[in-house]
Protein backbone atom coordinates (compact mmCIF):
# COMPACT_ATOMS: atom_id res chain seq x y z
CA UNK A 1 0.00 0.00 0.00
CA UNK A 2 0.97 3.49 -1.08
CA UNK A 3 2.36 5.65 2.11
CA UNK A 4 -0.46 7.59 3.55
CA UNK A 5 -0.66 10.39 6.20
CA UNK A 6 -3.58 10.26 8.60
CA UNK A 7 -5.18 12.78 10.87
CA UNK A 8 -7.52 11.10 13.67
CA UNK A 9 -10.65 12.73 15.37
CA UNK A 10 -12.30 10.38 17.74
CA UNK A 11 -13.64 10.98 21.38
CA UNK A 12 -14.92 7.62 22.26
CA UNK A 13 -11.77 5.83 24.45
CA UNK A 14 -12.83 2.40 22.91
CA UNK A 15 -12.89 3.16 19.55
CA UNK A 16 -9.74 5.01 19.74
CA UNK A 17 -7.72 2.34 21.42
CA UNK A 18 -9.37 -0.52 18.69
CA UNK A 19 -8.45 2.04 16.00
CA UNK A 20 -4.71 2.57 17.30
CA UNK A 21 -4.20 -1.32 17.62
CA UNK A 22 -5.73 -1.30 13.84
CA UNK A 23 -3.40 1.67 12.64
CA UNK A 24 -0.06 0.06 14.20
CA UNK A 25 -0.16 -2.98 12.16
CA UNK A 26 -0.21 -0.61 8.38
CA UNK A 27 2.37 1.21 7.15
CA UNK A 28 0.45 4.69 7.41
CA UNK A 29 1.65 7.67 9.20
CA UNK A 30 -0.26 9.28 11.53
CA UNK A 31 0.17 13.01 11.54
CA UNK A 32 -2.03 14.14 14.50
CA UNK A 33 -4.38 12.79 16.80
CA UNK A 34 -7.13 14.80 18.84
CA UNK A 35 -10.44 13.64 20.71
CA UNK A 36 -12.57 16.17 19.18
CA UNK A 37 -12.57 19.08 16.24
CA UNK A 38 -11.48 21.95 18.37
CA UNK A 39 -13.74 25.08 18.85
CA UNK A 40 -11.43 27.51 16.63
CA UNK A 41 -11.75 26.28 13.59
CA UNK A 42 -8.90 28.87 12.19
CA UNK A 43 -6.70 26.91 14.51
CA UNK A 44 -7.68 23.30 13.03
CA UNK A 45 -7.97 24.30 9.45
CA UNK A 46 -3.92 25.85 10.03
CA UNK A 47 -3.00 22.70 11.30
CA UNK A 48 -4.38 20.36 8.21
CA UNK A 49 -2.10 23.08 6.01
CA UNK A 50 0.31 22.72 7.78
CA UNK A 51 1.04 18.45 7.43
CA UNK A 52 -1.53 17.84 4.97
CA UNK A 53 -2.47 14.39 5.82
CA UNK A 54 -4.17 12.55 2.74
CA UNK A 55 -7.23 11.65 4.84
CA UNK A 56 -8.90 12.32 8.02
CA UNK A 57 -10.84 9.84 10.46
CA UNK A 58 -13.39 11.49 12.00
CA UNK A 59 -15.34 10.16 14.47
CA UNK A 60 -19.55 10.92 14.19
CA UNK A 61 -20.60 9.41 16.72
CA UNK A 62 -21.26 12.60 18.80
CA UNK A 63 -20.59 15.34 15.97
CA UNK A 64 -20.80 18.68 17.37
CA UNK A 65 -22.26 21.16 14.39
CA UNK A 66 -23.47 20.04 11.30
CA UNK A 67 -21.90 16.98 9.47
CA UNK A 68 -22.01 18.29 5.65
CA UNK A 69 -20.63 21.39 6.71
CA UNK A 70 -17.78 19.67 8.62
CA UNK A 71 -16.51 17.53 5.80
CA UNK A 72 -16.94 20.49 3.33
CA UNK A 73 -14.71 22.32 5.81
CA UNK A 74 -12.19 19.95 6.25
CA UNK A 75 -11.93 18.80 2.24
CA UNK A 76 -11.94 22.90 1.49
CA UNK A 77 -8.43 22.98 3.15
CA UNK A 78 -4.98 22.54 0.92
CA UNK A 79 -4.59 18.72 -0.22
CA UNK A 80 -8.23 17.97 0.02
CA UNK A 81 -7.80 14.95 2.60
CA UNK A 82 -10.46 12.59 1.82
CA UNK A 83 -12.75 12.20 5.07
CA UNK A 84 -13.86 8.72 6.51
CA UNK A 85 -16.57 8.78 9.08
CA UNK A 86 -16.23 6.85 12.36
CA UNK A 87 -19.31 5.15 14.27
CA UNK A 88 -19.38 3.32 17.30
CA UNK A 89 -22.13 1.27 15.18
CA UNK A 90 -23.77 0.83 11.87
CA UNK A 91 -27.17 2.79 11.56
CA UNK A 92 -28.70 3.13 8.21
CA UNK A 93 -29.09 6.57 8.76
CA UNK A 94 -25.62 7.43 9.64
CA UNK A 95 -24.26 5.84 6.95
CA UNK A 96 -26.48 7.42 4.45
CA UNK A 97 -25.77 10.89 6.46
CA UNK A 98 -21.94 10.78 5.94
CA UNK A 99 -21.86 9.39 2.79
CA UNK A 100 -24.13 12.55 1.52
CA UNK A 101 -22.28 14.77 3.73
CA UNK A 102 -18.93 13.54 1.55
CA UNK A 103 -17.49 11.52 3.34
CA UNK A 104 -15.28 8.59 1.15
CA UNK A 105 -16.34 5.86 3.46
CA UNK A 106 -18.13 4.76 6.49
CA UNK A 107 -16.92 2.99 9.15
CA UNK A 108 -17.64 0.75 12.46
CA UNK A 109 -16.31 -1.76 15.28
CA UNK A 110 -14.06 -3.74 13.95
CA UNK A 111 -12.98 -1.47 11.76
CA UNK A 112 -8.94 -3.38 11.31
CA UNK A 113 -9.78 -4.89 7.71
CA UNK A 114 -12.29 -2.54 6.57
CA UNK A 115 -9.87 0.21 7.20
CA UNK A 116 -7.06 -1.69 5.82
CA UNK A 117 -9.49 -1.66 2.94
CA UNK A 118 -10.08 1.53 2.72
CA UNK A 119 -6.82 2.93 2.81
CA UNK A 120 -5.77 0.40 0.06
CA UNK A 121 -8.56 2.11 -2.21
CA UNK A 122 -7.23 5.32 -1.36
CA UNK A 123 -3.61 4.78 -1.57
CA UNK A 124 -4.28 3.63 -4.95
CA UNK A 125 -6.54 6.98 -5.72
CA UNK A 126 -3.76 8.92 -4.38
CA UNK A 127 -0.86 6.62 -6.48
CA UNK A 128 -2.07 7.51 -9.74
CA UNK A 129 -2.70 11.40 -8.80
CA UNK A 130 0.66 12.29 -7.65
CA UNK A 131 1.76 9.73 -10.54
CA UNK A 132 0.13 12.87 -12.77
CA UNK A 133 2.04 15.42 -11.24
CA UNK A 134 5.43 13.71 -12.58
CA UNK A 135 6.18 15.29 -15.53
CA UNK A 136 8.60 12.87 -17.40
CA UNK A 137 8.96 10.81 -14.28
CA UNK A 138 9.83 7.46 -15.40
CA UNK A 139 11.76 4.53 -13.73
CA UNK A 140 14.50 2.32 -15.15
CA UNK A 141 15.58 -0.90 -13.26
CA UNK A 142 19.48 -2.34 -14.74
CA UNK A 143 19.56 -6.26 -14.13
CA UNK A 144 22.51 -8.19 -14.32
CA UNK A 145 22.72 -11.44 -15.80
CA UNK A 146 25.00 -13.15 -13.33
CA UNK A 147 27.14 -11.66 -10.86
CA UNK A 148 29.82 -9.63 -12.63
CA UNK A 149 28.33 -8.43 -15.70
CA UNK A 150 28.20 -4.86 -14.62
CA UNK A 151 24.67 -3.77 -13.98
CA UNK A 152 26.28 -1.53 -10.86
CA UNK A 153 28.80 0.19 -12.93
CA UNK A 154 26.02 0.79 -15.88
CA UNK A 155 23.13 2.55 -13.68
CA UNK A 156 25.90 4.79 -11.82
CA UNK A 157 27.31 6.16 -15.02
CA UNK A 158 23.18 6.30 -16.46
CA UNK A 159 22.42 8.41 -14.05
CA UNK A 160 25.16 10.47 -13.59
CA UNK A 161 24.95 11.14 -17.05
CA UNK A 162 21.16 11.39 -16.85
CA UNK A 163 22.35 14.37 -14.28
CA UNK A 164 24.70 15.90 -16.48
CA UNK A 165 22.71 16.11 -19.63
CA UNK A 166 19.89 18.17 -17.39
CA UNK A 167 17.32 15.53 -17.78
CA UNK A 168 15.75 16.67 -14.59
CA UNK A 169 16.49 15.53 -10.85
CA UNK A 170 17.62 12.11 -11.06
CA UNK A 171 17.58 9.23 -8.22
CA UNK A 172 19.86 6.63 -8.13
CA UNK A 173 18.94 4.03 -5.87
CA UNK A 174 20.64 0.85 -4.60
CA UNK A 175 17.69 -1.95 -4.51
CA UNK A 176 20.41 -4.63 -4.62
CA UNK A 177 20.38 -5.88 -0.87
CA UNK A 178 22.63 -8.88 -1.09
CA UNK A 179 25.70 -7.14 -2.43
CA UNK A 180 24.84 -3.68 -3.19
CA UNK A 181 28.08 -1.52 -4.09
CA UNK A 182 27.16 1.68 -5.13
CA UNK A 183 27.66 3.30 -1.72
CA UNK A 184 30.78 1.80 -1.71
CA UNK A 185 31.92 2.88 -5.58
CA UNK A 186 30.68 6.32 -5.87
CA UNK A 187 31.93 6.76 -1.98
CA UNK A 188 28.52 8.42 -0.63
CA UNK A 189 28.61 10.15 2.83
CA UNK A 190 25.42 9.22 4.02
CA UNK A 191 25.05 6.88 7.04
CA UNK A 192 21.36 5.96 6.22
CA UNK A 193 20.29 3.57 3.65
CA UNK A 194 16.88 2.40 1.79
CA UNK A 195 16.02 0.08 5.11
CA UNK A 196 15.79 3.24 6.75
CA UNK A 197 12.60 4.43 4.66
CA UNK A 198 11.71 0.88 4.52
CA UNK A 199 11.56 1.04 8.53
CA UNK A 200 9.62 4.09 8.57
CA UNK A 201 6.87 3.82 6.27
CA UNK A 202 4.94 5.86 8.60
CA UNK A 203 7.24 8.95 8.99
CA UNK A 204 8.07 8.50 4.68
CA UNK A 205 7.32 12.30 3.23
CA UNK A 206 9.90 14.52 1.39
CA UNK A 207 11.24 15.89 4.22
CA UNK A 208 12.20 13.06 6.07
CA UNK A 209 13.56 10.96 2.99
CA UNK A 210 15.77 14.03 2.15
CA UNK A 211 17.55 13.48 5.59
CA UNK A 212 18.38 9.67 3.80
CA UNK A 213 20.03 10.20 0.63
CA UNK A 214 23.13 11.80 -0.67
CA UNK A 215 24.34 14.73 -3.13
CA UNK A 216 27.34 15.10 -4.48
CA UNK A 217 26.64 15.70 -8.11
CA UNK A 218 24.09 18.12 -9.24
CA UNK A 219 20.43 17.06 -9.67
CA UNK A 220 21.53 13.62 -8.76
CA UNK A 221 20.59 12.26 -5.02
CA UNK A 222 21.47 8.57 -3.95
CA UNK A 223 20.56 6.33 -1.66
CA UNK A 224 22.51 3.14 -0.99
CA UNK A 225 21.94 -0.43 0.10
CA UNK A 226 21.99 -1.58 3.51
CA UNK A 227 25.62 -2.74 4.76
CA UNK A 228 24.43 -4.00 8.08
CA UNK A 229 23.39 -8.04 7.55
CA UNK A 230 20.40 -7.35 9.82
CA UNK A 231 19.35 -4.88 7.75
CA UNK A 232 19.39 -6.59 4.48
CA UNK A 233 16.40 -8.13 5.91
CA UNK A 234 13.47 -6.33 5.09
CA UNK A 235 10.24 -6.42 3.50
CA UNK A 236 9.91 -6.64 -0.60
CA UNK A 237 6.33 -5.61 -0.18
CA UNK A 238 7.43 -2.87 1.76
CA UNK A 239 10.52 -1.98 -0.33
CA UNK A 240 8.00 -1.64 -3.42
CA UNK A 241 6.25 0.97 -1.33
CA UNK A 242 8.88 2.96 -0.67
CA UNK A 243 9.87 2.69 -5.10
CA UNK A 244 6.20 3.78 -5.30
CA UNK A 245 6.74 6.64 -2.60
CA UNK A 246 10.24 7.87 -4.50
CA UNK A 247 9.46 7.84 -7.84
CA UNK A 248 6.43 10.50 -7.56
CA UNK A 249 9.23 12.67 -6.81
CA UNK A 250 12.08 12.49 -9.65
CA UNK A 251 11.91 12.78 -13.63
CA UNK A 252 14.32 9.48 -13.57
CA UNK A 253 14.63 6.92 -11.28
CA UNK A 254 17.46 4.50 -11.70
CA UNK A 255 17.44 1.77 -9.64
CA UNK A 256 20.35 -1.17 -9.74
CA UNK A 257 18.03 -4.56 -9.25
CA UNK A 258 21.23 -6.89 -8.69
CA UNK A 259 22.16 -10.06 -10.01
CA UNK A 260 19.52 -12.60 -11.32
CA UNK A 261 15.55 -12.28 -10.72
CA UNK A 262 14.81 -12.76 -7.30
CA UNK A 263 11.09 -12.59 -5.86
CA UNK A 264 11.35 -9.64 -4.59
CA UNK A 265 12.33 -8.17 -7.91
CA UNK A 266 9.83 -9.88 -9.67
CA UNK A 267 7.46 -8.39 -7.57
CA UNK A 268 8.52 -4.68 -8.54
CA UNK A 269 8.25 -4.53 -12.24
CA UNK A 270 5.01 -2.97 -12.75
CA UNK A 271 6.56 0.07 -11.03
CA UNK A 272 9.63 -0.08 -13.78
CA UNK A 273 8.83 1.34 -17.40
CA UNK A 274 11.82 -0.24 -18.27
CA UNK A 275 14.22 -3.16 -17.83
CA UNK A 276 17.77 -3.15 -18.75
CA UNK A 277 19.25 -6.70 -19.00
CA UNK A 278 22.99 -6.16 -18.77
CA UNK A 279 24.88 -9.12 -20.01
CA UNK A 280 28.19 -9.86 -21.82
CA UNK A 281 29.70 -12.46 -24.72
CA UNK A 282 30.33 -14.93 -22.23
CA UNK A 283 28.68 -18.36 -22.67
CA UNK A 284 27.76 -18.82 -18.84
CA UNK A 285 25.80 -14.93 -19.16
CA UNK A 286 24.02 -15.58 -21.99
CA UNK A 287 22.91 -18.80 -20.91
CA UNK A 288 21.54 -16.45 -17.77
CA UNK A 289 20.20 -13.96 -20.20
CA UNK A 290 17.93 -16.51 -22.48
CA UNK A 291 16.39 -17.86 -18.86
CA UNK A 292 15.87 -14.36 -17.68
CA UNK A 293 13.92 -13.12 -20.73
CA UNK A 294 12.36 -16.43 -21.17
CA UNK A 295 11.34 -15.78 -17.42
CA UNK A 296 10.04 -12.06 -17.28
CA UNK A 297 8.22 -12.85 -20.65
CA UNK A 298 6.33 -15.26 -19.31
CA UNK A 299 5.68 -13.29 -16.18
CA UNK A 300 3.76 -10.78 -18.30
CA UNK A 301 6.67 -7.97 -18.67
CA UNK A 302 6.43 -6.32 -22.10
CA UNK A 303 8.66 -7.45 -24.65
CA UNK A 304 8.90 -3.76 -25.88
CA UNK A 305 10.22 -2.25 -22.70
CA UNK A 306 12.83 -5.05 -22.21
CA UNK A 307 16.43 -3.40 -23.26
CA UNK A 308 19.63 -5.63 -23.88
CA UNK A 309 22.72 -4.28 -22.85
CA UNK A 310 25.59 -6.10 -24.55
CA UNK A 311 28.27 -5.32 -22.09
CA UNK A 312 32.44 -5.09 -22.36
CA UNK A 313 32.07 -6.29 -26.06
CA UNK A 314 35.23 -7.93 -27.45
CA UNK A 315 36.46 -6.31 -30.61
CA UNK A 316 36.93 -9.48 -32.32
CA UNK A 317 34.24 -12.38 -31.15
CA UNK A 318 33.26 -16.07 -32.83
CA UNK A 319 29.38 -14.68 -32.08
CA UNK A 320 27.92 -11.50 -34.13
CA UNK A 321 25.57 -9.24 -32.73
CA UNK A 322 22.91 -10.56 -34.93
CA UNK A 323 23.67 -14.22 -33.88
CA UNK A 324 23.26 -12.92 -29.86
CA UNK A 325 19.94 -11.75 -30.98
CA UNK A 326 18.09 -14.32 -33.22
CA UNK A 327 19.81 -16.55 -29.88
CA UNK A 328 18.15 -14.73 -27.12
CA UNK A 329 15.17 -13.70 -28.84
CA UNK A 330 15.57 -9.70 -28.09
CA UNK A 331 17.28 -7.27 -30.16
CA UNK A 332 20.80 -5.57 -28.78
CA UNK A 333 19.41 -2.08 -27.60
CA UNK A 334 23.28 -1.17 -26.91
CA UNK A 335 26.94 -2.45 -26.90
CA UNK A 336 29.44 -0.75 -24.61
CA UNK A 337 33.35 -1.35 -25.15
CA UNK A 338 35.22 -3.18 -22.44
CA UNK A 339 38.21 -0.76 -20.50
CA UNK A 340 38.83 -2.72 -17.39
CA UNK A 341 41.74 -0.72 -16.62
CA UNK A 342 39.75 2.75 -16.80
CA UNK A 343 36.91 1.59 -14.24
CA UNK A 344 39.33 0.28 -12.06
CA UNK A 345 41.59 3.29 -11.63
CA UNK A 346 38.03 5.56 -11.29
CA UNK A 347 36.51 3.44 -8.85
CA UNK A 348 40.05 3.44 -6.75
CA UNK A 349 40.11 7.21 -6.84
CA UNK A 350 36.14 7.46 -5.44
CA UNK A 351 35.30 8.27 -8.95
CA UNK A 352 33.00 7.96 -12.11
CA UNK A 353 35.12 7.16 -15.30
CA UNK A 354 35.98 10.27 -17.35
CA UNK A 355 33.30 10.79 -20.13
CA UNK A 356 36.18 11.07 -22.74
CA UNK A 357 37.11 7.82 -22.78
CA UNK A 358 35.52 5.32 -25.35
CA UNK A 359 33.24 3.85 -22.40
CA UNK A 360 32.95 6.83 -20.67
CA UNK A 361 31.45 8.72 -24.22
CA UNK A 362 29.11 5.03 -24.75
CA UNK A 363 27.20 5.31 -20.94
CA UNK A 364 26.78 9.04 -22.30
CA UNK A 365 25.03 8.07 -25.51
CA UNK A 366 23.12 5.29 -23.64
CA UNK A 367 22.13 8.15 -21.25
CA UNK A 368 20.97 10.43 -23.93
CA UNK A 369 19.30 7.86 -25.83
CA UNK A 370 17.24 6.55 -22.56
CA UNK A 371 16.05 10.08 -21.76
CA UNK A 372 15.37 10.58 -25.75
CA UNK A 373 17.93 13.16 -27.01
CA UNK A 374 18.96 13.07 -30.42
CA UNK A 375 22.66 12.29 -30.98
CA UNK A 376 24.65 15.10 -32.69
CA UNK A 377 25.12 14.35 -36.72
CA UNK A 378 28.50 13.48 -37.11
CA UNK A 379 30.40 16.82 -39.78
CA UNK A 380 31.10 15.40 -43.42
CA UNK A 381 34.19 16.32 -44.26
CA UNK A 382 34.85 19.58 -46.48
CA UNK A 383 37.98 20.68 -47.96
CA UNK A 384 35.72 24.17 -47.46
CA UNK A 385 35.11 24.05 -43.77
Amino acid sequence: MYPISVGVVVETKDLWEELMSAVQTLPIRVVFELPEIPSDWTEFEDRIERVRPDVILLEVTRLSGRLEEVVKRIRSTAGEPAVFALHTSAHSDSILAALRAGASEYLFPPVADPLKAALDRLAESREKSREKLVRGGKTIGFLSAKGGCGATTVACHVAADLARQDAGKILLADLDLQTGLIGFLLKTKSAYSIADAVNNLQRLDHSYWQGLVSNGIPNLEIITAPSAPAAKKISAAHLKQVVAFVRTHYDWCVLDLGRNLTPDTMGMMDLIDETYLVTTQEVPALHHTKQIIQLLLEAGHPRAQLRLVLNRTAKRSDVTVEELESMLGVPVYVTLVNDFEGLHEAFSEGRLLDSSTSLGQDFARLAGRIAGVPEPKKKKFSLFG
